[in-house]
């Protein structure tokens, strides 16, 4: 009953791809009036429901279809239910259909127990015309007590916001970052919420993030004239950096991060010093997590097989990989890299030296007996 009503939740325009097994159906429009009918009289007794996927169901179908005579039992669930899924999937159907006490039920879900609904929350800002003077004592906490995905949330919100409310807390937030005042997690955030403003005197400010080594921009210099030799005892010798414990070369090494025999090849300089300084922007294909949240809202969450121009490839709990055409996604969030940032870490005389030893890494090719042999 739970897995009907989530389909029906995306009864009117369904996603392209499969809910069951991801294959791609093309699009499918269908009209409002027909769903609502159907299910008017059995949404009372599917609001009394126990079990938290038919609550979850039945909120989102309501939230797809609009109707919202039903916004006061939905609040009710969401103020008293036990499960924090149900929580945060009421909250979230809440700001869609435009409740309107709003402004008070975000205000419960950014103090609730659990990040989830707490994040979901922090997501529905952006719906409501809160003065700029307000804003401080909701986004000051966030960032003061609030998990990653709580801040990094935050931040997507600010960047959506009207720039004359969210100019002063991002320019607050900058200064802090470049003083090592704010989680090294939400940088890469930071920086697209500034440059989504299209503010040139905010986003000018980002030189404070380069000036303090936190982009790949500050180290432009580090990209030729470095030593292989150094570059190569840095990789494996070198105790702050510890490149060898997560990686190998020639079978010598970690095997927590990927092989980087052929690296050289595979990423330019640039792409490097971006993997070096900014790690979390480019996953490596089955070394990291990615959630993706569709243009229909489906959220997708695999380990990366493969990427190009067209698609992505995701290993999921299903048999077989997922392919999510990227002219369907509407957001995409890499998960962590376990890599610190090196800017920090190395002098930007061993960063140059690790370039030129990583650049050099690429199989070769001869041919042995009329064939093309990997050495």
């Amino acid at each position: 009953r739970g897995e009907a009503l989530a389909a029906l939740g995306t009864w009117n325009n369904p996603s392209l791809l499969d809910r069951v097994d991801g294959r791609y159906r093309g699009e499918i429009i269908r009209q409002n009036g027909q769903l609502e009918e159907k299910i008017r009289k059995d949404i009372p007794s599917f609001l009394k429901e126990r079990q938290p996927e038919i609550l979850i169901g039945i909120s989102k179908t309501l939230s797809a279809v609009g109707i919202t005579d039903y916004n006061n039992e939905l609040f009710s669930i969401f103020k008293y239910n036990k499960s924090a899924e149900v929580r945060a999937t009421v909250l979230n159907s809440l700001g869609q259909l435009k409740f309107e006490q709003m402004e008070t039920a975000m205000s419960i879900g950014m103090k609730d127990s659990n990040e989830e609904v707490r994040t979901a929350a922090v997501g529905l800002l952006a719906q409501l015309n809160i003065p700029k003077e307000k804003l401080p004592s909701i986004v000051d906490p966030i960032f003061k007590r609030g998990s990653l995905s709580e801040q990094q949330r935050m931040l997507n919100v600010l960047g959506d916001l009207p720039v004359e409310n969210s100019n002063a807390l991002l320019s607050s937030l900058i200064n802090k970052a470049s003083k090592d005042q704010l989680k090294q997690g939400i940088l890469l955030d930071l920086m697209e919420s500034v440059n989504a403003t299209e503010n040139p005197k905010l986003i000018a400010q980002l030189d404070k993030l380069k000036e303090a080594g936190y982009s790949a921009d500050s180290f432009q210099e580090t990209l030729y004239g470095g030593n292989w030799w150094a570059g190569r005892s840095v990789f494996n010798n070198n105790p702050t950096a510890q490149c060898v414990r997560c990686h190998s070369v020639n079978g010598s090494g970690g095997e927590v991060g990927p092989k980087l025999d052929n690296i050289g090849n595979i990423l330019n300089r640039q792409q490097l010093l971006e993997a070096l300084i900014e790690p979390s922007i480019r996953l490596a294909p089955g070394y990291g997590t990615v959630t993706i949240t569709l243009k229909d809202g489906q959220k997708v969450k695999g380990v990366l097989i493969e990427e190009n121009d067209k698609e992505l490839l995701l290993r999921t709990s299903e048999a077989e990989p997922l392919r999510v055409p990227l002219m369907r996604i509407a957001s995409r969030e890499n998960s962590m890299s376990a890599m610190p940032a090196m800017g920090r870490m190395i002098s930007r005389r061993e960063l140059r030296d690790l370039i030129e030893y990583l650049g050099s890494l690429r199989n070769k090719k001869r041919v042995i007996e009329g064939e093309d042999k990997e050495v």
